[in-house]
């Protein structure tokens, strides 16, 4: 792959962007959490237990409604890295490339690499580990040795084997640097102690795997929970009137040893699988907590900007439904928190962000011109006016369908190829916040449909039936 534009974005930016002063450039920390959907005390959950990422609220702007592009993780990273909406034929799976779909897009970190900082990818940033590959100083992934599931218990390594994959869930008696992840967090914080004297600007990104399945987790973080704290899934409960199109399989569970192949899973697996998505995400949230510590002591904090993302929603059994990979909002409601050096503290904004704002808002943040390639939004002007929205929607897309959130509203269109209407869904939230009951055919709506469709075809994305290319001259 041809990095031409890479170049030509260096040698663009370096006359266009003066230096500003004799200070230092603002780092910037990025985490991702894969499969993290908004269970986080800080978004009210009450049951969970995520003290560190609370504590990163609390010197944050929480975006209370902030949605991916599309919920699958190659696909949702592919385009917030690159800032660039999925169209019919762009960003339609996990495998996504983006490199390959839009190879004339600038992505952040090639982006911020041309312009003077030092770029690492920890864990999982792409998905695929060599896309944009030259765009990073450092691009670090452990390798799996054939065990990407990361079993530690030898009896459930020993049924992950071809098609079949092990347990969906592992409580192991082990210290949190065994997994994969606590080996990530520990090369996080190397990293931050040599970038701390090294005189140069870094994005440091780096991705954990967990709650992701398998729910494997040291068995500490299980015990932070009740097994009583959990109900069943009211899994047999589909929204009234709802498309068949809108409804999965729930295919990636399947995958996994001792899930069965159709219908429900049992009130006590329902139990089980909720009870190690919690226990995964508190073992991320201890391992997240390490770093910002070692943020504080190295005195990087206050020269730091933090932005932690979920790179989609995830559902725990509701309509039906489980994974991710649909329009419902439990799929495409994700985290999104910000912290900025000296910015708003503990707010909590209702103002719509969409993840293809997340590059445009960082570059903005550090100084920078946003790229043209970019079709987000800054919502730099929300974290100094949370009341103040960007937006007042996002878009998402999942297959043949696509949704439309507003403050009040989530409408869906499912589409063939040839950009005929199939089947509509549209849920109230401020009457109807779970999605139990699809109005799309009440006909006092049909004024807010039209608009609302009228919204999302204008705003699709560029060239939405054809293959997306910029000239390097727009860059």
């Amino acid at each position: 792959m041809k990095y031409y534009y890479l170049l030509i974005a260096f040698a663009f930016y370096a006359c266009q962007n003066e230096s500003s002063s004799e200070d230092k450039p603002l780092n910037i920390l990025m985490i991702a959490v894969d499969d993290l959907r908004p269970t986080i005390g800080a978004y009210g959950d009450p049951l969970v237990k995520t003290p560190n990422i609370d504590h990163l609220a609390s010197e944050s702007v929480l975006f209370a409604k902030a949605f991916c592009s599309v919920p699958t993780c190659g696909a949702s990273r592919a385009s917030l890295l690159t800032s660039t909406r999925p169209t019919r034929y762009r960003f339609l799976t996990h495998k996504a490339i983006s490199q390959e779909q839009v190879p004339d897009a600038i992505a952040i970190n090639e982006y911020l690499k041309a312009n003077g900082y030092h770029t690492i990818s920890n864990g999982k940033i792409f998905h695929n580990l060599n896309d944009r590959a030259a765009g990073w100083d450092d691009n670090w992934r452990l390798q799996s040795d054939g065990n990407w599931r990361d079993y530690q218990i030898p009896e459930n390594d020993s049924l992950d084997s071809g098609d079949q994959r092990g347990p969906a869930y592992e409580r192991a008696e082990v210290h949190d640097t065994v997994y994969r992840d606590g080996k990530l967090m520990l090369k996080t914080i190397k990293d931050l102690e040599q970038l701390k004297d090294s005189g140069q600007p870094f994005f440091l990104a780096t991705g954990f795997v967990k709650p992701h399945l398998p729910f494997n987790a040291p068995a500490k973080y299980w015990d932070l929970y009740d097994r009583s704290d959990f109900e069943p899934s009211r899994q047999e409960f589909w929204p009234a009137n709802a498309p068949r199109k809108a409804f999965h399989n729930s295919g990636e569970l399947r995958n996994y040893h001792g899930i069965p192949q159709e219908g429900f899973v049992s009130d006590s697996l329902s139990v089980t699988l909720q009870h190690g998505y919690h226990a995964a995400i508190s073992y991320t949230d201890a391992l997240i907590g390490h770093i910002l510590e070692k943020l504080d002591e190295l005195d990087l904090r206050k020269t730091t900007i933090i932005v932690l993302w979920g790179d989609h929603g995830w559902q725990l059994g509701e309509h039906g439904l489980w994974n991710k990979h649909c329009n419902f909002n439990t799929s495409l409601h994700a985290p999104l928190l910000i912290s900025v050096p000296g910015g708003l503290q503990g707010v909590k904004t209702q103002s719509i962000a969409e993840f293809i704002d997340i590059y445009p808002t960082i570059v903005d943040l550090v100084g920078l011109k946003i790229p043209r390639t970019a079709e987000g939004k800054s919502l730099a002007p929300i974290l100094e006016n949370p009341d103040q929205g960007a937006e007042n929607f996002a878009i998402s897309k999942w297959q043949d369908g696509l949704t439309i959130r507003t403050q009040q509203y989530a409408y869906t269109e499912f589409r063939t190829d040839e950009d005929s209407l199939i089947s509509r869904m549209l849920y109230d939230h401020n009457t109807d916040p779970e999605e139990s009951d699809n109005i799309v055919d009440e006909p006092q709506y049909q004024s807010v449909i039209d608009s609302l469709s009228s919204i999302m075809m204008a705003n699709r994305g560029k060239d939405y039936f054809t293959n997306w290319k910029m000239d390097s001259e727009e860059i």
